[in-house]
């Protein structure tokens, strides 16, 4: 059939299209995809649109239509779950307008025929109307709710086999959402069969000279786009409309590698079922992340709002915000992860704490993960960009930039009760932690030798403190290699986590980065010191009542309140709350905190003696008060204690050990005098 050159396609309603032909559609669609509950952002956009339409009698052009006559029926290819909705919509309003059977038995020639199970229960569905019209399906008069798709599965007609029909269920779906807001529109079967509010433009394909097959082709099967392949083929005509990969290779090709070399690589390693689209708009969402983060020409807050709404939903990705630069960020990345996955898949044998992947970034990154994850990924890349060809690579270097990353995304500020967010928890730092990876990357394949070198500037300013530290190290491992290993190990340690600026300081090592650092560095006080820190210090298992009454036992010029880092009032008896360490994280605080010398102190006696030892040989000395000294000396009382919560009296004279954080009466907990 030849085309015609004037054909524009006929302004239809879904009721006239229904009077016209039956609508069948066909078995080479895709279930109604739009009903599902995980697309609840595209139906309620969708309904809204109808909604607003028809509560202000202002017409609504929806898309084209495209569909081929067989047998006499309209077959659609693309359009399918826009009609789909349209078609429930009409049953609603059958139902609420109590249309008589007559007008509504139009309404059966909407038809599935994807599955047997669907085809019958529209039918089904349409020949049942009636029965719902004495049923006010919104308000009860006890006010309570009856859900449409509840009276549907409780109808006699309604198999309990059908539940398990993915169109079926997303019809029950789309019905409720129907039923909580349209219940509102007066005269809504009018509005939608006889004023005409709802309107489309429908085309048959043979006037447009194309054949089903050829259309089929072109649309996927006729199947609803996924973001994916939305993604991708916006991509495709971007690249072609701004001519950017004007003379490269069709093997080199985007379109080429995204069906071939890339697919096949996230076929084998990221599919979930029979899929990776989520995979790819996954990976897409980051890489627009990276893009947004040094786009320097707009705000902090822009950017930063751009990055959380990926982070939230990597389906935000947009073709409008495609630029040059994240197009070929996406191509060089994707060539290069695919080459290099099997290196960045393996064991770095590094500690990284609570950020440890279940396999690799990668991977945490393609199917949803952490801002720190995502920074950690972009770490390895850039790693590997800066390598001239992969051969090159070394594992040495690449585990000590790995490391000195893992030091800085490690850091946290721990609160009095142990609470440690994550350093990078915000798109804040976020977009700070990754223009500091790109501004340290310059020197990742050495990265102790760029770091100790004073002329290598670092523009960004972000977590400045502990960059400054990893610069202390680096200049400290190669001045002397043997401390190597001793440092690593401290960074290794739960209780530190990259940090070692306290073990620095128990060895009066202030210097900063621009002094001689060296000449003050003792490495025998070092070696020490970190050995007793590591054998008492170094992890959860040190929190025991041994550390707490070491503690009690160790002063500050003369005073031995460690626990005044936590204050607070106890109403009931009036006395001073004070904590003597319930969370082992707790430990890290004080580490950093104005109490930290009490830490410094224990430290030190700790290299050449046991908690044990310092417990055994405390002498209290004069005015000390006893119930502090029964605290230290009895290992049943703190051993017996239903918390580690004490209450001191005003005058000093005695402590409760409380039964809990906040109680409530005397009952249950201990007086020590």
């Amino acid at each position: 059939m030849l085309p015609d050159s004037n054909y524009k396609g006929r302004l239809l309603t879904f009721f006239e299209l229904l009077q016209e032909y039956p609508i069948e559609i066909p078995i080479i669609q895709r279930d109604y995809a739009q009903g599902r509950k995980n697309q609840s952002k595209v139906r309620t956009s969708f309904l809204k649109a109808l909604y607003d339409s028809l509560q202000t009698n202002e017409v609504l052009m929806l898309d084209f239509i495209y569909g081929s006559i067989e047998d006499n029926k309209l077959q659609p290819l693309d359009g399918q779950q826009r009609l789909t909705t349209l078609f429930l919509l009409h049953c609603y309003a059958s139902i609420i307008c109590n249309i008589s059977n007559k007008e509504s038995d139009l309404l059966n020639n909407f038809s599935y025929e994807t599955r047997m199970t669907s085809r019958d229960f529209c039918r089904k569905l349409v020949s049942n109307l009636g029965n719902f019209s004495e049923v006010r399906l919104y308000d009860q008069p006890d006010g309570n709710k009856v859900k449409i798709s509840h009276m549907i599965e409780d109808s006699s007609w309604f198999f309990l086999s059908w539940k398990n029909d993915p169109t079926i269920s997303a019809m029950l779906n789309t019905l409720d959402d129907i039923q909580d807001n349209f219940y509102k529109i007066d005269n809504i079967w009018e509005k939608l069969t006889k004023q005409k509010i709802i309107q489309f433009y429908y085309i048959e394909l043979e006037n447009l000279g194309l054949t089903d097959d050829l259309y089929i082709k072109m649309n996927a099967r006729g199947k609803l786009l996924t973001t994916f392949e939305n993604f991708k083929a916006g991509i495709e005509k971007k690249v072609y409309d701004s001519s950017w990969t004007n003379g490269i290779s069709a093997q080199d090709s985007f379109e080429i590698k995204i069906d071939t070399k890339w697919t096949d690589f996230f076929w084998k390693e990221f599919r979930i079922g029979s899929s990776i689209d989520d995979a790819f708009v996954k990976f897409f969402a980051f890489i627009f992340m990276l893009d947004v983060s040094f786009d320097k020409n707009l705000s902090l807050e822009s950017r930063s709002e751009s990055v959380k709404k990926l982070q939230e939903n990597s389906e935000n990705i947009s073709i409008e915000s495609l630029s040059k630069t994240t197009f070929d960020r996406i191509v060089e990345y994707l060539d290069l992860l695919t080459e290099i996955y099997p290196i960045i898949n393996s064991n770095l044998n590094l500690e990284l704490f609570r950020h440890s992947p279940e396999k690799n970034f990668l991977h945490e990154v393609v199917n949803g993960s952490s801002y720190t994850q995502k920074v950690l990924l972009f770490a390895q890349i850039k790693y590997f960009l800066k390598l001239e060809k992969i051969e090159d690579f070394d594992s040495k270097s690449y585990y000590y930039w790995i490391r000195v990353i893992r030091n800085i995304v490690s850091s946290g500020d721990v609160d009095r009760n142990g609470k440690r967010p994550d350093i990078i928890r915000s798109p804040q730092t976020f977009i700070g932690m990754i223009n500091l990876v790109s501004d340290l990357s310059v020197g990742s394949n050495n990265i102790y030798q760029f770091l100790s070198n004073k002329s290598n500037k670092i523009n960004s300013n972000f977590s400045k403190s502990q960059v400054e530290e990893e610069r202390i190290k680096a200049s400290l491992i190669l001045e002397d290699s043997n401390r190597e290993k001793t440092i690593h190990h401290l960074e290794d340690t739960d209780t530190l986590r990259g940090r070692l600026q306290f073990i620095f300081y128990c060895i009066d090592f202030q210097s900063s980065f621009t002094d001689s650092i060296f000449n003050s560095f003792d490495n025998y006080k070092f070696e020490i010191i970190s050995n007793a820190f590591m054998q008492n210090l170094s992890n959860e298992k040190c929190l025991t009542n041994n550390l707490r009454r070491a503690l009690l036992a160790t002063d500050v010029t003369g005073e031995y309140n460690f626990y005044d880092y936590w204050q607070s009032y106890w109403y009931l008896e009036g006395m001073n709350k004070r904590k003597l360490i319930s969370n082992y994280r707790e430990i890290e605080y004080l580490l950093h905190s104005d109490y930290q010398e009490y830490f410094r102190n224990l430290v030190h006696d700790l290299v050449d003696s046991n908690l044990e030892d310092i417990i055994e040989r405390f002498l209290p000395p004069t005015g000390f008060p006893e119930w502090k000294v029964k605290l230290i000396k009895d290992k049943s009382l703190l051993d017996s204690s239903k918390s580690d919560f004490i209450a001191i009296s005003e005058d000093n004279s005695f402590c409760y050990l409380l039964k809990s954080a906040r109680p409530r009466d005397l009952e249950g907990s201990t007086k020590v005098t």
